[in-house]
């Protein structure tokens, strides 16, 4: 590959680097991406990173492109395989490194791939990523010779997840439990952990297959949870979990198939938190409900509303020093006995130690926080970069009238009985809209609000039943 290439800079994102393989996305700007990453953690005082990735068909040979492009620059490279992104971000915990590279296209169709990428122990995102793009384009590089090698950190993972099961209650409940791989990275994991755990287990789609057969990856999309709704009816299961492409995102269903969405499972999580570090900041994104915020007030925790995006979160639980925080996409963080990252497998299991506890397990923990009249997040698909434009609009046209706004990302707009929100998702070319009311009829007066708005800009939002 020549050394001059400059990777495809539409590829670049707030939080990642992604795009459809063999349209937009080439081995070459995998080189390329490889040469500016690497030049930067040379430059910060790095000497090497872990390097892992996904199921995807086309991620082995973009982990061969990009290993190329980080050694020239002279860092020294561990890779440590295929594996979900959550045991990619352990790794650069327990192998002390000074960041790593997972080859991902997340959540995203099978044609998708991408980079998500840590400096440091941190994130990589914003400023950080269109910096990659300028020194690419610039030539600005450095040169060198690195190496490298491959560990296996599979075994080390795996007990890493398992140190916060409470094994006794597990035993004393008794658990039968479905668990959802969606043909992501994390089936081998959950092939690995559900052999240690007690109860009973039944996995759906373990096998990794980069062409998800059986359902699309995404956890947060309804449809894609009915295979496990099916199971945890015919096998009269206490709870089922599911899991997105690259095992950051959690998807559950009760024992009676209804879905526990990302802010509620954060409601849940935050309880035994707070028990044992009252008073603590809990941050969840704008997407999520009002009642969250109110319920982690009540449990006498300090809620922290802020932007979505998994870097922008992480960033956050550092400044504030924050024990949990999630989103409504399902992203749930724990800094308290953990690392500080998303991994669903680890979120499950603390999920399900709660559940174990807990007379009526998932079905009472959900139907025990308030009731919620509100939409899931709506994903209403545009041509690239009209969302924003979208976004921006509603924005201009809301400045011009009294309505009370946060416009902390995108555009939430509070009554007295309810809200909307109206943002462009960084991760994929929709527009992502929700709405809330006290009641049915406050709602649809909320979502006609919200709807009007859209209709302005010249998008069709969706029918509300």
């Amino acid at each position: 590959m020549p050394q001059s290439h400059q990777f495809n800079q539409s590829i670049l994102r707030e939080y990642d680097i992604r795009g459809i393989v063999g349209e937009k996305l080439f081995e070459a700007d995998a080189a390329a991406l490889g040469r500016a990453f690497g030049s930067v953690v040379i430059r910060n005082g790095g000497r090497k990173i872990c390097l892992g990735y996904d199921g995807r068909l086309s991620s082995p040979m973009m982990e061969k492109a990009i290993l190329e492009g980080l050694l020239s620059t002279g860092l020294d490279v561990i890779r440590i395989g295929l594996c979900p992104t959550p045991m990619l971000y352990y790794s650069v915990f327990e192998l002390d490194t000074d960041g790593g590279i997972m080859i991902t296209g997340s959540h995203n169709p099978s044609n998708y791939n991408g980079f998500k990428m840590m400096l440091g122990k941190g994130g990589c995102y914003g400023e950080q990523i269109q910096n990659l793009g300028k020194l690419s384009v610039a030539g600005d590089l450095e040169e060198g010779t690195g190496s490298e090698c491959q560990v296996d950190i599979f075994d080390r993972y795996i007990d890493r997840l398992l140190k916060d099961v409470e094994f006794d209650a597990w035993e004393k409940a008794d658990l039968r439990i479905g668990w959802d791989a969606g043909n992501g990275a994390s089936g081998d994991v959950i092939s690995a952990v559900t052999k240690r755990l007690p109860g009973k287990h039944f996995l759906l789609n373990e096998q990794i297959d980069g062409t998800f057969p059986s359902h699309h990856p995404d956890p947060t999309v309804a449809e894609n949870l009915v295979e496990l709704q099916d199971s945890v009816a015919a096998n009269n299961l206490d709870a089922g979990v599911a899991f997105d492409g690259d095992g950051d995102r959690i998807g559950a269903v009760d024992c009676g198939g209804e879905i526990v969405w990302g802010d509620q499972l954060l409601a849940i999580l935050a309880k035994d938190v707070l028990a044992e570090l009252p008073g603590s900041k809990i941050i969840a994104d704008i997407k999520c409900s009002q009642l969250l915020f109110d319920h982690i007030n009540k449990l006498g925790g300090d809620p922290v509303m802020w932007k979505s995006g998994h870097s922008l979160i992480k960033s956050k639980m550092v400044e504030l020093e924050a024990p949990l925080a999630g989103e409504m996409s399902s992203h749930i963080f724990f800094k308290h006995k953990y690392y500080g990252f998303d991994d669903a497998v680890y979120v499950a299991l603390r999920l399900l130690n709660t559940v174990a506890r807990e007379k009526g397990g998932l079905e009472a923990l959900r139907l025990s926080l308030p009731a919620v009249v509100n939409t899931p997040e709506i994903r209403i698909e545009c041509a690239e970069g009209r969302s924003f434009e979208v976004v921006d609009e509603v924005l201009s046209r809301l400045s011009k009238t009294d309505a009370d706004v946060i416009d902390l990302d995108g555009a939430r707009v509070l009554s007295d009985d309810g809200w909307w929100l109206i943002r462009a998702s960084n991760t994929q070319n929709v527009i992502v809209a929700r709405s809330e009311g006290k009641d049915l009829k406050a709602l649809r007066r909320v979502y006609s609000d919200l709807s009007q708005q859209l209709k302005l800009s010249g998008v069709t939002p969706p029918f509300l039943d």
